[in-house]
């Protein structure tokens, strides 16, 4: 069983590591601002605190230390590729934050680019690059990282958000190594719906409201719902299903049917988050919560596979699989055999 690419060269995470901001807003402190009772906020959101960036750290800013952490005593400079894969939402509008971030680190010899699919990305780029490393001989070294900043942009009195209330501000990288010995990245799944693209966005900035930025006000540049109602009736007989899907689907193609040891989550409410491993026949300590940290967009899988090594949920020869969704909406899984090779 594994890879059914095996001809080709094996692309692997070598290493990891994320930067959450030391600053933290708690359980009670999004209660206050929301009007939503705590036991709710900590019990039905499943969040006890989340990170919250200060108002001088941009998004390149969580990048660069988090790419720092994880490249560790790596050289930036054989670095051959850097690729973000986070929030839309960065230091300016039309930016490209993938270069400024390379360019900050050392990595003097790589190009740099940005994939963008909301909170699936940092999944499904894992796809994106190992088809690019098995394929381009010079691509040996690739530093895949996010960051999301995306507090800024979630106003805790729009009762129109509130599943969006357990947003926090952090990143994550990883890099990804050509004929890698260890954790190696197997196949990926992914579904889409278009028809829930246009349920959530920041209405007030964009193309069709050009000529309107000279009177925005904070609401318009704020991420909102169109009708909460009507997506929460679409979304909800399909979420856990396509869940479920992406993630057995991902381990099957790995050759791992029906074998997966870890999920490594987007962050989610408690109860889906236990009705998918009820629905996978795994326990809750096969998994990792991401309670004290929130949602940081794409970072959160990474993050469950950093703490979920630390805390021994994750060990050498368990088949992880990551998993996310991204309003627009998409659902996806890749699968990762933890360790190092044997054989």
């Amino acid at each position: 069983m594994g890879d059914s690419n095996a001809a080709l060269p094996r692309i692997g995470i070598d290493r990891m590591g994320y930067y959450a901001p030391p600053t933290v807003q708690t359980s009670a402190y999004i209660a206050e601002a929301s009007g939503i009772p705590i036991e709710v906020i900590e019990k039905k959101f499943g969040i006890k605190q989340r990170h919250k960036a200060g108002p001088t750290e941009q998004v390149s800013d969580l990048g660069v230390k988090a790419c720092l952490n994880a490249l560790g005593d790596f050289d930036p400079a054989k670095l051959d590729l850097v690729v973000y894969c986070g929030s839309e939402y960065k230091d300016y509008y039309l930016f490209n934050v993938a270069a400024c971030v390379a360019k900050r680190i050392g990595a003097v010899n790589a190009n740099a680019f940005e994939i963008h699919n909301l909170c699936s990305a940092g999944v499904w780029s894992l796809k994106i690059l190992k088809s690019m490393m098995q394929v381009d001989p010079e691509l040996r070294n690739v530093l895949l990282f996010t960051a999301s900043k995306e507090t800024d942009v979630v106003d805790l009195t729009n009762q129109r958000t509130r599943f969006m209330f357990n947003f926090g501000d952090g990143a994550a990288a990883a890099l990804l190594k050509r004929d890698a010995d260890k954790n190696i990245i197997l196949e990926t799944k992914m579904i889409t719906d278009g028809g829930f693209a246009a349920d959530v966005a920041v209405y007030g900035v964009g193309s069709k409201n050009w000529d309107g930025l000279d009177t925005l006000d904070r609401t318009q540049r704020s991420l909102d719902v169109a009708d909460p109602a009507s997506m929460k009736e679409r979304l909800d007989p399909i979420s856990m299903g396509n869940f479920v899907s992406v993630v057995e689907d991902a381990a099957a193609k790995s050759g791992y049917a029906g074998k997966i040891d870890f999920l490594a989550p987007i962050f989610m409410k408690s109860s889906i988050l236990d009705g998918i491993l009820q629905k996978l026949g795994l326990g809750p300590e096969q998994t990792y919560v991401l309670e004290d940290f929130g949602h940081c967009q794409s970072a959160d899988a990474y993050i469950a596979l950093i703490e979920g090594e630390k805390s021994g949920r994750l060990k050498p020869g368990d088949l992880a699989v990551m998993f996310g969704a991204g309003t627009g909406y998409t659902w996806a899984a890749t699968a990762v055999k933890w360790g190092p090779v044997k054989g």
